[in-house]
């Protein structure tokens, strides 16, 4: 007989049929009703065994986490909460469990505690919603850019640039460390290392993947990426992955309407395909609420801020727009903002952010042309306006609960600007030569933009804390599992 998954079973309209399912067991009440999940669904199937006809050294095996592989009848339940159950003919026990150790009891654990038991904490219903959503994303991402001419690369782990030049980076070396080659003036000859210079940990696929869309048109990266930033808050984590979609041909507008597109095109995805997830995350958000006092409450739910990025048009401010807008607003004058907006060129925090989507516009919101010194070199620089101030064809894509969520730009096409740049930030040309030849051979408009996966699951999960939705997080001073 073919074991089916919980899913497959409880999505059955044929009953009264023999079934096998293999799962773990979350309860045994009564010594007479088992739940089994096996991870296909936030469901559990209820397994109803009668002891009289089972060995009771075997039964008191039955224990919360256990493995076990059932057989028996699929016919309509009898109790509340579920549609069939099964009535058991067999039960064996997979594996050992110890019920005294293990440690995710049927009771509400601490996200803290779920991550010091990271290897387990899929067997809750939180984690495994948060993980299956996060498979679904992923997904979803590959399947956008496949249906819309994307070409994959896998750009390079190891780099010698460094794409933010934030200088964040982790270094990757094969020399003794206590022991090094050193140069005449002290400092380590990297020449003799394995690569024969210095190399890190990327924190970007973006400009390689540059390279790639000035010959294949439409490519995009999705991998891990390294920063390696001493910072312990809610949003950072020194491994996380990026999605960096490049497009030949594409000017700040195209870029805007793709990423439009794409964000609405994930985010549907999983309101389709992972509805009973959504529905029991968004229960726990509200339960959570509850606890904060009114004012910190969400306006919208987990579903309803989905829908409100799904079905919203995204409104286009310009950065100058945005500022008078946050100078002039409420919050501002009446200094409720921790960071006070005095004058242009102010860097945006979460809190403008958020103001703009949720209180202004009521929409999510694409800001663009953005001060130059405050973006990176590469990004199109623009003429000056009429106040003489320097802006870049950069854009942000702003939403509800979480501020910014994409950030991309019009690459700069221009040999000799991007030069200039380069020389006015002290990046050595020679160590981005071949980037600089792009602007020699066959040079175009070009666009691009970058996800911070880890992000676009906290919005989708409604979790707060990045270390949640990634299954292994890696931060200072902790590298377990």
């Amino acid at each position: 007989m073919t074991s089916k998954t919980v899913a497959q079973l409880l999505s059955q309209d044929e009953t009264l049929q023999d079934v096998s399912v293999k799962g773990w067991v979350r309860t045994f009440r009564a010594n007479r009703f088992i739940a089994l999940n096996d991870g296909s669904t936030i469901n559990n199937i209820q397994c109803v065994v009668d002891f009289e006809n089972f060995d009771e050294a075997l039964l008191k095996r039955v224990t919360t986490g256990a493995a076990i592989h059932v057989t028996g009848e699929l016919v309509e339940s009898q109790g509340k909460g579920q549609s069939v159950e099964i009535v058991v003919k067999t039960l064996e026990v997979l594996g050992d469990s110890d019920p005294e150790t293990y440690p995710i009891q049927p009771k509400k654990h601490s996200f803290e505690f779920l991550r010091e038991n990271a290897h387990l904490r899929t067997r809750t219903n939180t984690f495994s919603a948060v993980m299956r959503l996060r498979s679904s994303l992923s997904f979803a991402v590959h399947k956008y850019f496949n249906e819309n001419g994307f070409n994959y690369m896998h750009t390079p782990i190891i780099t010698g640039s460094d794409a933010e030049g934030a200088g964040e980076m982790f270094k990757v070396s094969n020399l003794d460390a206590k022991n090094p080659p050193l140069n005449e003036d002290g400092s380590v000859n990297y020449k003799e290392d394995f690569f024969g210079k210095e190399t890190n940990l990327t924190v970007s696929g973006q400009l390689e993947a540059e390279t790639y869309a000035m010959s294949l048109g439409k490519v995009y990266t999705f991998g891990p990426t390294f920063r390696a930033e001493n910072s312990n808050t809610t949003r950072h984590l020194a491994e996380f992955w990026m999605i960096e979609p490049e497009v030949a041909f594409m000017d700040l507008d195209g870029n805007m309407d793709l990423a439009e597109n794409f964000m609405k095109s994930v985010l549907s995805y999983v309101l389709e395909k992972n509805k009973e997830d959504l529905e029991f995350l968004e229960g726990r958000l509200l339960q959570e609420e509850k606890t904060k006092p009114q004012a910190e409450r969400s306006a919208m739910s987990l579903i309803e801020k989905i829908k409100f990025v799904v079905d919203n048009n995204f409104k286009r401010v310009s950065y100058t727009e945005a500022i008078d807008i946050l100078r002039n607003s409420k919050p501002n004058k009446k200094k409720k903002f921790n960071y006070i907006i005095e004058e242009w060129g102010a860097d945006l925090q979460s809190e403008h952010e958020r103001f703009l989507v949720e209180k202004h516009f009521k929409c999510p919101v694409i800001l663009f042309d953005y001060p130059a010194n405050i973006k990176a070199f590469y990004m199109r620089l623009n003429e000056p306006d009429h106040e003489g101030r320097e802006t870049v064809r950069a854009m942000d894509i702003l939403f509800p609960g979480i501020g910014e969520m994409v950030g991309g730009s019009q690459r700069e096409e221009r040999l000799d600007v991007l030069k200039e740049k380069m020389k006015a930030l002290d990046i050595d040309e020679k160590e981005l030569w071949w980037y600089l030849d792009l602007r020699k051979y066959g040079t175009a408009v070009h666009s691009g933009f970058g996800l911070g996966f880890e992000r676009l699951v906290m919005f989708a999960t409604g979790m707060g804390n990045i270390r949640d939705v990634i299954p292994y997080p890696r931060t200072p001073q902790n590298a377990e599992f």
